[in-house]
């Protein structure tokens, strides 16, 4: 029996199984104006208020872009999990347009950083019944991985377009697969998002696989990634959308599943690394590995959540993992202005093959991808 028959006779036997949580000591009697409750409203409320995202315009933007995706299944998640109802009717309320007036606006899966939006539906879904979101949400989780169209492929240049085609007909991956570690969230969390709320097994299966390819073809012997494979640099967020995928992929990939052991090696090997290059006041920076870069706030933001999620399912150590957390959300929730908006927030960033070109980003504040990890790691700390 070749690996894909065993993953999914594997997975048949074995559902998909819900997080196993305790409470950590770390996580509670937060100071005043700290706590998950506290901040995870601000940051919830600041979002509905806010227009839609748009890339360096003005809004409205021609489509939902992954950003506010991120923000919004991580304002859900929070909601859900603190029990407040008002911003839970609020953000089911901001999704209802685009099942309707407004479906011109939900993206077309051409991309990898388009299918993402299918997670945000598929949560919609599972909170609230809503069968036109789940439907929305598994088709867009099935298109990510059908057969390539010429015009799906005709916008990649020579290089990802010979990837991507090997990976869905050599490999069995979707073809959206680059080799970019922005991807590990971006297919993770929809994919992850199907099989819990369908329970079907080839949604958890095929994900496992794609993230283990790409954890033998980027992770570095010092346990972080590089951007892409001619790309050296350890950039702060993308490292962070590598761990954030793989803790959304070991909160649903089950325990008997012959890949998990793979992952989790992978993960740990990773939350090691981060552990090492943490700054002392709890920060990371944009370029992990040189302390002459600066505090980066939307990567913290994202290892913080990766670290709790771990201590409090046991994937990792509390007694060195459970202080960093803590410290690390203390100190990234300091950069929240009045507004709740977060200083100090790499902006959306290509890749290059250039340490001045990551050194020499611009610094935003309130950017979305910096506002959804507060959220993940809010309701992390809740769950």
């Amino acid at each position: 029996m070749n690996l894909k028959s065993l993953v999914g006779v594997v997975s048949l036997i074995f559902a998909v199984p819900g997080p196993l949580v305790w409470a950590v000591e770390a996580f509670a009697d937060w100071p005043e104006g700290k706590a998950p409750t506290v901040i995870g409203r601000r940051v919830a409320e600041q979002f509905i208020a806010s227009p839609h995202f748009n890339w360096g315009g003005p809004p409205p933007p021609a489509i939902i872009y992954y950003p506010e995706v991120c923000t919004w299944y991580g304002a859900l998640g929070f909601a859900k999990l603190a029990g407040q109802a008002d911003l839970t009717d609020a953000l089911v309320k901001r999704f209802e347009p685009f099942l309707g007036e407004k479906s011109h606006m939900v993206p077309r899966v051409t991309e990898v950083d388009f299918a993402v939006f299918g997670a945000l539906p598929l949560e919609i879904a599972m909170q609230t019944g809503d069968t036109r979101c789940r439907e929305l949400g598994l088709r867009i989780a099935r298109q990510q991985w059908a057969a390539p169209t010429a015009k799906e492929l005709d916008h990649l240049k020579p290089e990802p377009r010979e990837v991507a085609v090997q990976a869905y007909y050599k490999d069995g991956l979707t073809w959206h697969t680059r080799y970019w570690i922005d991807d590990m969230y971006m297919i993770t969390l929809v994919q992850a998002q199907a099989a819990r709320a369908s329970g079907e097994p080839e949604f958890i299966d095929r994900t496992a696989r794609v993230m283990v390819a790409y954890l033998d073809k980027l992770q570095d012997a010092n346990g972080l990634f590089p951007h892409a494979p001619d790309v050296p640099f350890f950039w702060g967020r993308g490292n962070g959308w590598f761990a954030a995928g793989m803790t959304e992929l070991l909160r649903t990939l089950p325990e008997k599943h012959p890949l998990r052991p793979r992952v989790l090696a992978g993960y740990r090997a990773m939350m090691a690394a981060l552990l090492k290059y943490q700054a002392e006041d709890g920060m990371w920076r944009q370029l992990l590995d040189r302390p002459e870069s600066w505090p980066e706030t939307s990567c913290t933001g994202m290892f913080t959540f990766a670290f709790v999620e771990g201590v409090k399912n046991g994937w990792l150590d509390e007694a060195s993992y459970a202080p960093a957390a803590r410290k690390a959300w203390l100190r990234v929730t300091d950069y929240l202005d009045e507004q709740a908006r977060l200083r100090e927030v790499c902006v959306g960033t290509n890749k290059k093959n250039d340490y001045q070109f990551y050194m020499d980003r611009p610094r935003t504040t309130g950017d979305l991808h910096g506002q959804a990890p507060l959220l993940w790691t809010a309701t992390a700390l809740l769950r």
